[in-house]
């Protein structure tokens, strides 16, 4: 790789709030936020909305829509189109 173009690459927790889960990985991105990790260092803390812990489709609260139902439904309500 060519020196100087790149961004810093480090250790950087991110949190997710709502599910209060944080994890430590290596990233480009960077925080003014520090939190103090679980082995006594200092990272930089980027807080995002959604994570692998809170979302709908890894925790299998997800619905799957019946859209086939729904136009059958449609349909009887209102009649075929022709």
């Amino acid at each position: 790789m060519r020196q100087g173009i790149h961004p810093d690459y480090g250790p950087v927790v991110f949190r997710d709030r709502a599910a209060n889960h944080a994890f430590l990985t290596r990233s480009t991105m960077t925080s003014d936020k520090t939190i103090e990790w679980e082995d006594g260092n200092t990272y930089p803390v980027v807080d995002v909305e959604i994570s692998d812990v809170s979302h709908p489709f890894y925790t299998g609260t997800a619905r799957v829509l019946d859209t086939a139902g729904r136009v059958e439904r449609f349909e009887r309500r209102y009649g075929k189109r022709s």
